[in-house]
């Protein structure tokens, strides 16, 4: 049965909250009318006295640790004055669970409960809008956890039932932005959102943000990639780009391309988990499709060897090439590449007929009949 690893999508979840409150959000705090400062206060669930709670931010993936607070009689806090308000968190390990929780710091009186599927931030404007969408998010994760243990159900009813969580869960988090997208909380559960939107939802959500904060790297870095990826959308004439086969030949991609095939560029990497688990379905795609498909490996490796090594042991047989640069290839630049694995798949008019399809997604779209390169009535498997 189809399930979900519902840790594993919590700390996904956490991870990718986590890493976007590195990113300082600019905006006049509506709090801070004749207020002197903020005051953070708080609770730890089975903390002892000593426990340090530590209000941090990230910075290029790395934490920042900018105060501590020592529990004592069972609370924490923290003063100071903020400018403006900034996306942080707030994390403390215990002796029997470890805590990480995103906020917004802003003036005012702010309270926190770190309890574990329970937490919350409250006391000012900002943080009572993001608390309303966690609670609202969390409520849902526990609608899921309590169908991954009935085991009642029989596995049909839970698939079904899981599947309406999800999507539920979906809907949840692209109201959320588009509710808010004018004010911190928008801007912060955006960036999380981006990866799993499309160019469209990403380009008309990300006109709505106010200009103050455009000046953030990370929007301005996913302007850019918007950017590509509209030059390289679907239906759109394929660019070209220069790397290097493993025996160090240099190819081009339109060495490939209209030479009477559909051709699936593939960007993947060594180092990348997802990467190296659809290689098989991609094996199976190749061998059902032969002359018909033809798949071209683009690596993202910055390692030569760990590249050449993961092709052999995952029996790799189709075109592979790479430049070696790892993110900073320039063909992931000019496509708008922002994870992997990541397809593109070109007809034999150098024409780009699919995006990032994978899976039943991918074969769907080559037994299409307007998918044959040849022009007959259908792409039959051979």
């Amino acid at each position: 049965m189809k399930r979900i690893n519902l840790l594993a999508a919590t700390m996904k979840l956490t991870y990718i909250a986590i890493a976007a409150t590195a990113i300082t959000l600019l905006s006049a705090s509506c709090s801070d009318k004749g207020k002197s400062g903020y005051k953070i206060v708080g609770t730890v669930e089975y903390a002892a006295d000593g426990d340090t709670v530590f209000l941090e931010s990230i910075e290029n993936m790395e934490v920042t640790r900018l105060d501590s607070a020592v529990i004592r009689n069972g609370t924490f806090s923290f003063k100071g004055r903020q400018d403006s308000t900034v996306a942080r968190y707030l994390s403390c390990m215990t002796a029997t669970d470890v805590f990480s929780i995103p906020f917004f710091l802003e003036n005012g009186h702010i309270e926190v409960k770190m309890k574990s599927g329970n937490e919350s931030v409250t006391g000012t404007p900002t943080n009572d809008i993001y608390q309303e969408i966690r609670s609202k998010m969390a409520e849902i994760m526990n609608k899921m956890n309590e169908i991954y243990s009935d085991s009642t159900l029989t596995e049909e009813v839970a698939e079904e039932k899981m599947d309406q969580m999800e999507r539920e869960y979906t809907i949840a988090q692209k109201e959320a932005v588009k509710k808010n997208i004018a004010n911190p909380v928008g801007v912060f559960l955006f960036k999380e959102q981006y990866f799993e939107n499309s160019l469209a939802e990403n380009q008309a959500l990300f006109r709505q943000i106010p200009p103050k904060y455009l000046n953030d790297p990370v929007l301005m870095g996913m302007q850019k990639q918007m950017e590509s990826q509209e030059k390289t959308d679907m239906n759109t004439p394929f660019t070209d780009f220069t790397m290097q086969t493993p025996e160090g030949k240099t190819v081009k991609l339109s060495d490939y391309v209209g030479k009477g095939k559909l051709v699936l560029v593939d960007f993947w990497a060594s180092w990348c988990g997802p990467c190296r688990q659809a290689m098989p379905d991609l094996i199976k795609v190749y061998a059902d499709y032969k002359g018909k498909l033809e798949i071209v490996g683009v690596s993202l490796d910055e390692n030569p060897g760990a590249w050449k090594k993961a092709i052999a042991r995952l029996g790799i047989t189709w075109p592979q090439m790479s430049d070696n640069k790892g993110w900073a290839s320039p063909a992931a630049m000019q496509y708008g590449v922002h994870s992997i694995p990541h397809t593109l798949l070109i007809d034999n008019d150098g024409t780009i007929i699919g995006r990032n399809l994978h899976g039943e997604e991918l074969t769907d779209k080559l037994s299409e009949p307007c998918s044959d390169p040849t022009g007959e009535p259908d792409l039959s498997r051979k």
